[in-house]
This record gives structure tokens, sequence and C-alpha cells, in this order.
């Protein structure tokens, strides 16, 4: 073989690896951006992991609320973005605050997504006798200060957590000095950005399982 042929041999491996690298970066880079892209799972995977969607979101009725600096908290206020809402009191000695931890995890993984600017994170109280905006500032700021405490008339609460599926009771723990506890759902409702009732997530809550199906009910929904 000349020299000749074998420098155009030469030049034409090179040309055929240049070809093979650069499909392999693209194909690596396509693989890379689906690990990258949230999987949408399948109604019985979410249920699996403790999310129930309904098939047909439920409109929530208007109803009048505070948030925690006092300000005006109505249907207003759920549009436009996701809402995790929480119900509890302030008062609670395990659940809630155990709750709230999570939900601020939950949040600190969102920071770097897409989701977190159209995210909201709200306890609203079952126990507005107590809980009044200066009760629940510093309560639900503690957990996050991005958090908004929600509070109002109690037939006003009332309205709005039946039709968030919210059971809850109050219990005399002391009849004599009249102390008393509240029993509660541990759901946390999701409203849609239509202000919506969209579904909820079950307890046992876990992070990793709830930041999984939110993000893929917000995948499935763009």
């Amino acid at each position: 073989m000349t020299q000749s042929e074998t420098q155009k041999q030469q030049q034409g491996i090179k040309k055929t690896l240049i070809v093979i690298g650069c499909f392999i970066v693209v194909v690596f880079g396509l693989f890379v951006n689906r690990l990258s892209m949230d999987r949408i799972l399948s109604p019985k995977e979410l249920v699996a992991n403790g999310a129930i969607m309904f098939s047909s979101p439920r409109e929530i009725g208007e109803f009048d609320l505070l948030d925690h600096n006092e300000m005006e908290f109505t249907k207003l206020q759920l549009k436009g973005q996701w809402s995790l809402v929480f119900f509890g009191f302030t008062h609670c000695p395990d659940i809630c605050p155990t709750t709230l931890a999570m939900m601020n995890k939950l949040a600190e993984f969102l920071v770097d997504t897409d989701y977190a600017v159209d995210t909201q994170f709200l306890m609203v109280s079952l126990d507005p006798a107590r809980d009044k905006p200066e009760t629940l500032k510093p309560y639900v700021e503690y957990f996050n200060t991005e958090f908004i405490g929600v509070t109002g008339e109690f037939l006003s609460i009332h309205r709005l957590v039946k039709q968030l599926n919210v059971a809850f009771q109050k219990v005399v723990t002391n009849a004599e000095t009249g102390e008393y506890t509240v029993d509660h759902s541990g759901h946390i409702a999701l409203i849609n950005p239509a202000g919506h009732y969209n579904g909820f997530f079950k307890p046992p809550l876990d992070v990793d399982r709830m930041l999984m199906t939110y993000k893929s009910i917000r995948a499935s929904a763009q």
C-alpha cells in the first residue's frame, strides 16, 4: 500500500471515529435529558404512592378568611398557583409540627425546580378560637418564612374544610379547666391553579414519595 493510500485510509478512519463520537454524544445527551425529566406516573402508581387525584377536580365554594398577616384570604388567593394545604392547629403536640417540618423539606427540594415559583404551602387552623393571626404567624414562619397560616371565623373554616374532606373534632381533655385538643385528618389537599380541589396526599406522609408524585402531577399538567 502506497503512502498516499495509507493517508487516505487513516483520514477515512478518523472521519468514521468522529461520526461515531458525535453519535455517542447525541445519544448520551438524550439519555441524560430523559433521566432529568419528571416521570409521569400512572393513576395506579400515584395511588400506590399515597396521592389520590380526582379524574375531575372539584370546584371550591366562596370563603372569607384571614392569613397570618391579617390580610384577607379568599378563593382568589388559591388561583394562579398550586396550593398544598394542611389542616391543623398551633397547640397540636405531634402531627402538625411533624407534617409542617416535612412540608418544609418538600419546599427545599422544590427550590431548584420550575415548580417552586408557583407552589404555595398553607396551614389552615382548625382551632380559630386560639389561633389568631398573631399566634399563627410565628408558628408557621418557624417552619418556613414563606408558609402561610390561615384562620378566621369558625363557620367559614368549617365550610372550607367540609369541601376538602377534612374531619375534625374538639376533644375536651380537662373538664375542670376547659383544656381541649382537636382530633383531625392528617392529609394534605392539593388545589390547582384554577382554584379547584385536585386531590390529596394521604398519610403516612413521606417527603420522597410526595416529591415524586407532586412532580409527576405537575409534569402531566403541562
